[in-house]
């Protein structure tokens, strides 16, 4: 790896952290977190190993979609600051070396933006064509819509308007008509703003519903050949407002279909991609304690352009989404970590965070996490997993996940002094809730997950081949046990993961490696081994004669090793595939 690489696409060994500013910190004690707050809590990121923030909608809006529901796109909401409060946030994590994204919403606006207030009441108007509209009665859409059970159909008529508006999310979201160049033209201004305060990019929310164009509406002007233009425009834009700027895509899609997102024939689209896939096929794997969907799915990874990276992650802000699984294999994760009905949603997903899924065993949290950070990726946290935080069912839906952040045990998790009632969303309650899980205890305890994650987080970003290298899945006998390597043209990392409950020994064959090598432990002992295990000094691993390394492995354990270079990746990074 060059230097001019590495500096210049900082995302690729990137660790991202995921925050709502409402739900954060509460500086001013109404009860709503708020962009100050935000700023004063950017140390713990900085103590975490975090180097990107990404903030969650904090522009107006109704909020009746959680802040997705936008009535300003270049202004902030009044009950979380002012632009002066993001520039001052921008200006902080600049001072301590984090870069912050921004989720960018142009699906679809609130129906009480002015551009669909305007729209619905003078179909002359410029900002009617902002829209997708038709005049005929719908045929029925009900297999569509993204929220089966809140949602019916993807079209609703207008009362004032006389005719029906698409919308794929909520019916107070009416979409936007992408196949209009001024919307297109108003996207990149969006964009353009925000990367003049200081961002450095964008997640991109709903790629696939942004990639429905609808209707061409007679735009005599309309320069779109395919929906991907969509996004080749965009990429072209803030590369040339900002050269080092990102684009993040939501891409829930199988595997072919995301690989053309991140562009071909030398047309960049996205720059990281979440990882959607293996994500589903780890909690597959979690739930069989057998890594074998996971290894076929990690296989079954497409090559991508060299500057493009995957998003790795355990949890996100929305429900975990099991969609990509067949009905069957969805009931298998259902039945192990959500069986009532409660902690379902959509018929799709899980309203859960991972620690309650699991027990609360602190072990096979770090088995699960160690194995997300040892993945070829960009690992994204969302916040308070760094201290194993829970979920609160009484919220509704996807809220669930969405509680406020637990910093210490007082009666409002440290998250505002204001009546618990006044917060946005409910504390998490029970063995999850902030009395026994928060910041503070975590930072003071040298064995939480906390620290752990700052252990496996220092020596992630230690070797860059983690973020930059070729993915190879390893041979080894035991179907409980996923070894993989990632290596570049100057280093290699070989994982070893353990899903069954008991200990083991497995053979890893690791090709090209010649006999006599020796393989060295990258993680501390103390997070590798059962509680109460040897603290001494590690022993490398010696390969076999027939090219192979015996490790031992506890119940759900997992060892990272420094090995040498496989053969073919020695000397330049090979150029990048022919996607075209």
């Amino acid at each position: 790896m060059r230097l001019t690489d590495t500096s210049d696409l900082w995302w690729k060994t990137a660790v991202v952290y995921c925050a709502d500013v409402e739900t954060f910190h509460d500086a001013n004690g109404d009860g709503i977190g708020d962009i100050e707050g935000m700023g004063r809590r950017l140390d713990h990121l900085v103590e975490l190993g975090v180097t990107c923030l990404w903030l969650m909608p904090f522009y107006p809006t109704p909020e009746r979609d959680d802040g997705y529901d936008i009535v300003d796109f270049y202004g902030v909401d009044r009950r979380l600051g002012s632009l002066g409060d993001v520039v001052e946030l921008v200006r902080t994590a600049k001072d301590r070396g984090l870069r912050i994204i921004a989720d960018l919403v142009v699906n679809h606006t609130s129906n009480r933006h002015p551009w669909f207030l305007t729209a619905r009441e003078d179909p002359k108007s410029p900002y009617h064509q902002y829209y997708v509209w038709r005049e005929d009665k719908p045929p029925d859409t009900s297999e569509m819509v993204v929220f089966p059970g809140e949602q019916d159909a993807v079209w609703t008529k207008d009362r004032k308007a006389g005719k029906w508006y698409l919308h794929h999310f909520y019916r107070h979201q009416p979409d936007l008509n992408l196949s209009n160049p001024a919307v297109r033209t108003e996207i990149a201004k969006i964009a353009g703003f925000w990367l003049e305060l200081g961002f450095d990019g964008f997640r991109v929310d709903g790629v696939p519903q942004l990639l429905s164009l609808g209707p061409s509406n007679e735009l005599k002007n309309d320069d779109v050949a395919h929906p991907h233009d969509v996004l080749r425009d965009l990429r072209s834009f803030i590369g040339r407002r900002r050269g080092d700027a990102v684009l993040l895509g939501e891409v829930n899609m199988p595997y072919d279909r995301q690989r053309t997102l991140f562009g071909e024939s030398g047309a960049a689209e996205l720059d990281l991609i979440f990882d959607f896939v293996a994500m589903q096929y780890l909690y597959l794997s979690l739930a069989r304690g057998d890594a074998g969907a996971l290894a076929t799915a990690l296989k079954n990874r497409p090559a991508i352009r060299r500057e493009a990276q995957w998003a790795v992650f355990v949890r996100n802000h929305d429900e975990l989404t099991l969609d990509q699984l067949t009905e069957p294999e969805r009931g298998e994760v259902f039945a192990a970590f959500g069986p009532d009905p409660e902690y379902q949603v959509y018929g799709r997903g899980l309203r859960r965070r991972l620690p309650p899924m699991l027990g609360g065993d602190q072990w096979w949290m770090r088995m699960v996490y160690s194995l997300v950070f040892s993945l070829p990726g960009t690992p994204t946290l969302f916040y308070g997993e760094e201290i194993g935080m829970g979920e609160n069912l009484a919220a509704p839906g996807r809220h669930a996940v969405r509680t406020p952040m637990q910093w210490s045990p007082d009666p409002g998790a440290g998250f505002s002094t204001a009546n618990p009632e006044a917060f946005p969303a409910p504390l998490v309650e029970g063995e999850f809730g902030p009395e026994h899980v928060n910041v503070e205890s975590c930072r003071t305890d040298p064995g939480s997950l906390f620290n752990f994650l700052r252990h496996l987080i220092d020596v992630y970003r230690r070797h860059p081949e983690l973020g930059w290298g070729e993915l190879e899945v390893l041979e080894q006998p035991l179907p409980c046990v996923l070894a993989h390597r990632a290596a570049t043209g100057e280093a290699s990392v070989v994982a070893v993961h353990n899903f069954s409950s008991d200990a083991l020994s497995t053979a890893v064959k690791l090709p090209g490696v010649q006999p006599g090598h020796e393989l060295h432990d990258l993680l501390a002992a103390r997070w590798r081994d059962e509680p109460g295990a040897r603290e001494g000094p590690d022993r490398p691993l010696v390969v076999d004669d027939e090219g192979r390394v015996e490790v031992h492995l506890a119940a759900r354990g997992f060892r990272w090793f420094g090995a040498p270079q496989p053969p073919g990746r020695r000397g330049s990074p090979a150029e990048p595939p022919d996607l075209g």
